[in-house]
Parts: C-alpha cells; sequence; structure tokens
C-alpha cells in the first residue's frame, strides 16, 4: 500500500539535501523547509566513533551556547542551608538537603534539572534508584556536581545544553528555536561541534566525528560539513 504524504511532506522533498553543507547553508536549508504552525526546536545529532562501553569514551557533558536555546529549565540544587538561599536567588526552583532529598522520595519531581555540592552527593546518593533512570542524578563529568551551586543553577536554569552520547554513538541536543536568527543557530551549531571535537577521547582511533545533521521538531534533516571530520578521513 503506497505511502500517503502530506502537503508539507510533499513540499519538502522538492527542498531536500543530500550532500553535507557548511552551517550556515545547513541552516539556510533548515529553515526553508515548510514547518507546522509553532515555532519547532532545532536539534543537532553527532554520530561519533565512540564505544560507550569503553569508561574513556562514554561521551557526557554540558555546554552554554552562546546564543541560548530559546527556553528555560527548572532546577533544583542539593546544598547546605547556608548556600540554599543563593541557590533560589539564582533561580532554583527549590533548594536544600535532606528536606529535599525527602520530598522527591515522596514523589515531587517537578524539575529538569538537579545540580548538587560535592559534600551532599552522600545524602543525594538515595536517589538513585529515582534520578539516575530518568538521568537527572548529579554527575561531575556532567557539571551538576559543582562547588559553585549558585553560578550552576543560573546557567541551566537559562537552558544549558547536556549531552550524551548513546549505546550508538550519537549525541542528540538543542540548538535552539526556528525562530531564532540563521547567524544565532548556526553560531550555537558551531559551538557544540567545536564542544564536542574538544571532547574526543585520547583512545579514539580516526575520524571522530563521522556525520553530523540538524532538523527541526517536524522537518526533515540537513547533513552538515564538517572540515575537521573530513580532514581526519583522509
Amino acid at each position: 500500500m503506497p505511502v500517503r504524504l502530506t502537503k508539507r511532506q510533499k513540499a519538502n522533498q522538492g527542498l531536500a539535501v543530500e550532500q553535507p553543507v557548511p552551517s550556515a547553508q545547513a541552516v539556510a536549508a533548515l529553515k526553508k523547509f515548510k514547518g507546522p504552525k509553532f515555532d519547532q526546536t532545532v536539534n543537532v545529532v553527532m554520530h561519533l566513533n565512540v564505544d560507550t562501553k569503553q569508561a574513556d569514551q562514554a561521551l557526557r557533558g554540558a555546554v552554554s551556547l552562546p546564543k541560548g536555546i530559546g527556553k528555560t529549565k527548572k532546577v533544583v540544587a542539593f546544598c547546605p542551608s547556608d548556600v540554599a538561599k543563593k541557590a533560589m536567588e539564582a533561580g532554583a526552583v527549590k533548594a536544600g538537603g535532606e528536606e529535599l532529598v525527602a520530598e522527591i522520595e515522596k514523589g515531587w519531581m517537578d524539575f529538569d534539572v538537579a545540580v548538587a555540592s560535592p559534600d551532599m552527593m552522600r545524602v543525594v546518593s538515595k536517589l538513585g534508584k529515582v534520578l539516575g533512570p530518568k538521568g537527572l542524578m548529579p554527575s561531575p563529568k556532567a557539571g551538576t556536581v559543582t562547588t559553585n551551586i549558585p553560578e550552576a543553577v543560573k546557567e541551566y536554569s537559562a537552558g544549558k545544553v547536556e549531552y550524551r552520547a548513546d549505546t550508538f554513538g550519537n549525541v542528540h541536543a538543542i540548538i535552539g528555536k526556528m525562530s531564532f536568527p540563521a547567524e544565532n543557530l548556526a553560531a550555537n551549531l558551531d559551538y557544540f561541534i567545536h564542544a564536542i571535537e574538544k571532547s574526543r577521547p585520547s583512545t579514539v582511533k580516526g575520524a571522530f566525528i563521522r556525520s553530523i545533521h540538524i532538523s527541526g521538531s517536524m522537518s526533515p534533516s540537513v547533513p552538515v560539513h564538517y572540515v575537521s571530520a573530513v580532514e581526519e578521513k583522509e
């Protein structure tokens, strides 16, 4: 049975980009696609040459993009009482120690990111089975375990981007909204790509970045040409 295409899908077929293009051209091509009425989130997917079963190749981290991502996040902070007030002033929805842990144990989960000071991880570890499966457990690798709680709260509340390589070596991240000026999306894209390249494990041989694609929530993807990745293959 033939697949029926919507008018939007038919219109976008003729705009498809087959070969990788530089970031600015990729963003321009993405913006030409016919999209839905809402402001789509723009995502980047990078396929990396990593084996996440190897501890040093299980990439995970966070980065603050220069142009923001067009959304805020609800942040909770696990910290001593003398820091909690500063965390709240920085934008945390809740901050505290044992009492915050107890509240989450009872089922409260209205937050997107959890940050913690190193001395609080002993307390937070009780929530491993609750926060771990949801990807919310504070981690030094992700930058969510830090001595500067107010700064971390401020960055994550503003939309600091977390990333993590999946079992297939793919890294997904939000780089903004379709309504962003093209140059802002391109700047965020380039910044994120370079951040990933800097995280290259020393044990990786050959090309580290195998492919890069950007797409909107409901639009086709566009392949991105990246010089360093190409040079490594040659």
